[in-house]
C-alpha cells in the first residue's frame, strides 16, 4: 500500500469547492442574521448562542476525542486523527465568533441587569460569581486553555510526522491525561456561565457533564461524515475500510448512550428531589408546547441511533451511517434549542426564522474554515506507531 497519505488533487479540488459553497452558504445565512439582529437583537443573540453552542460542541469534542485517542492508544483514532487536528485548530475563529455573545451580555443574561439583581436577594448573592467583568475574564481563559491544548496537539503531532521520533508520540500521551481534565473543568464552567445561567436561580451539578457528552455526540458525527467524505476518494479510499467505519459507529452508538444516561440522571435527580429552585425548569420544558420537543428528543436523539445502531450492517455501510451522524447533528442542534429557548418563552412553544438560520451560517462559515484547515496536512500520521495496525484493518 502505498504510504503517500498527501491530499491528492483531485480530493484538493474537492474540498476546495464545498468550502467554496459552505462559505457562500454560510455567510448568506450570516447576512440575514445581520438583519435580524438590527429587527430583532434579543431574538438573534437567542439563536446564535444555540447555533454557536452546536459549532462549538463539534470543535470541543473532537479535542476531546483527539486526548482521548492518546491516551488510550489504538488503531482507531488513526483514520480520524487529521480530521480532529483540523477541527481544533479552528478554536480562534470560535474565539471570534463568541464577540456577538460578550458584546450581548446585558441582553442575554437577567443577572447582568443591576436593577434586577439589586432587588433579588439571591442574585446579590451570585453577584460575586455571576458579573460582566469575571463573565468576560473566564471566557478570555476558557479560550486560551483551548487554544493552548490545541496547539500543542497540533505542534506534537507534527513534530512525529517530520522526524517520527518516540518523544513526540510521548509528549502527546502525557498531555492528553491533564488536557482532558482541563477540558472537563472548562467546559462545565462555559456551560455554566453560558448556558445554566441564563435562568441563574436554577441549578444542576450535572449539567457540565451532559453538555459535554452532547460534545461528543456532535463531535463524532461531524467526524464521520467527513470520514466518508475521504473515504469516495484517494488517497482515502485505500485505507478506510467498513471496519474503521464500524469503530466509529460503536463509538458513537457508546456517545450516544452517554449523552441519553446524562440527561435521564439530571431529569431523576431533580423531578425526585422536587425542590422549588430546581423543579420550575423542567416544568417550563413539560407544558405549553416544549413537551413535544422534549418527546421529539427522545425519540430522535436517543431510541431511533439506538435501534439503528444495534445493527452490524449499519455500522459498516458508510450511506446509512452518515445519514444517522447527519441526522444526529440535527437533533444536537434541538437539543440545544430546547435548553435555551424555554428560558425566553416560558408560557408558550415559540420558534423564529433566526432560530435555523444562525446555526445555518456559523456551521457554513465554520465548515469552511475547517476544510481550509483540512488541506494543510497529510491526511494520515505516517509514523505513529500504530500505523500498520489501522492499514491492516479488515
Amino acid at each position: 500500500m502505498s504510504r503517500d497519505f498527501d491530499v491528492s488533487p483531485e480530493l484538493a479540488r474537492d474540498i476546495g469547492r464545498l468550502s467554496s459553497r459552505a462559505r457562500i452558504v454560510g455567510g448568506a445565512a450570516l447576512m440575514l442574521c445581520v438583519f435580524g439582529a438590527f429587527v430583532s437583537p434579543d431574538q438573534f443573540l437567542r439563536s446564535y448562542l444555540v447555533g454557536y453552542m452546536l459549532v462549538l460542541g463539534v470543535v470541543l469534542g473532537s479535542l476531546a476525542i483527539l486526548m482521548l485517542h492518546q491516551l488510550t492508544g489504538g488503531a482507531w483514532g488513526l483514520v480520524i486523527r487529521r480530521i480532529l487536528e483540523a477541527a481544533v485548530r479552528t478554536v480562534p475563529l470560535m474565539a471570534l465568533l463568541f464577540l456577538p455573545l460578550a458584546l450581548g451580555v446585558g441582553r442575554l443574561y437577567k443577572w447582568a441587569d443591576p436593577a434586577l439583581v439589586s432587588g433579588d436577594p439571591l442574585l446579590r448573592i451570585k453577584s460575586a460569581y455571576l458579573n460582566v467583568p469575571f463573565f468576560m475574564g473566564r471566557a478570555v481563559l476558557y479560550f486560551a486553555a483551548w487554544y493552548l491544548l490545541a496547539s500543542l496537539m497540533n505542534k506534537y503531532s507534527a513534530e512525529q510526522d517530520a522526524a517520527g521520533a518516540n518523544p513526540a508520540a510521548e509528549k502527546l500521551q502525557k498531555l492528553a491525561g491533564p488536557g482532558l481534565l482541563v477540558y472537563g473543568g472548562t467546559v462545565t464552567f462555559a456551560a455554566i456561565d453560558w448556558i445554566m445561567s441564563l435562568d441563574p436561580h436554577w441549578f444542576s451539578t450535572i449539567f457540565g457533564i451532559l453538555v459535554m457528552g452532547g460534545q461528543a455526540v456532535s463531535a463524532l458525527a461531524f467526524v464521520i461524515v467527513i470520514t466518508v467524505f475521504l473515504a469516495r476518494r484517494k488517497p482515502m479510499c485505500d485505507v478506510i475500510t467498513p471496519a474503521h467505519l464500524h469503530d466509529l459507529g460503536k463509538l458513537m452508538f457508546a456517545f450516544v448512550m452517554l449523552w441519553a444516561y446524562f440527561s435521564f440522571s439530571q431529569l431523576l435527580i431533580i423531578w425526585s428531589a422536587n425542590l422549588p429552585e430546581e423543579i420550575p425548569w423542567y416544568l417550563r420544558r413539560f407544558n405549553h408546547g416544549w413537551q413535544w420537543v422534549g418527546l421529539a428528543i427522545i425519540v430522535f436523539h436517543f431510541a431511533l441511533p439506538f435501534v439503528l445502531l444495534l445493527s452490524r450492517d449499519i455500522k459498516r455501510d458508510n450511506r446509512r451511517l452518515t445519514s444517522i451522524a447527519l441526522w444526529l447533528l440535527v437533533m444536537r442542534c434541538v437539543d440545544l434549542f430546547f435548553l435555551v429557548a424555554p428560558e425566553f418563552s416560558k408560557d408558550s412553544f415559540a420558534f423564529h426564522w433566526l432560530d435555523p438560520m444562525a446555526p445555518i451560517g456559523l456551521g457554513g462559515v465554520w465548515l469552511s474554515s475547517f476544510l481550509l484547515q483540512l488541506k494543510k496536512r497529510a491526511l494520515m500520521p505516517v509514523h505513529d506507531p500504530h500505523l500498520e495496525e489501522a492499514l491492516t484493518r479488515p
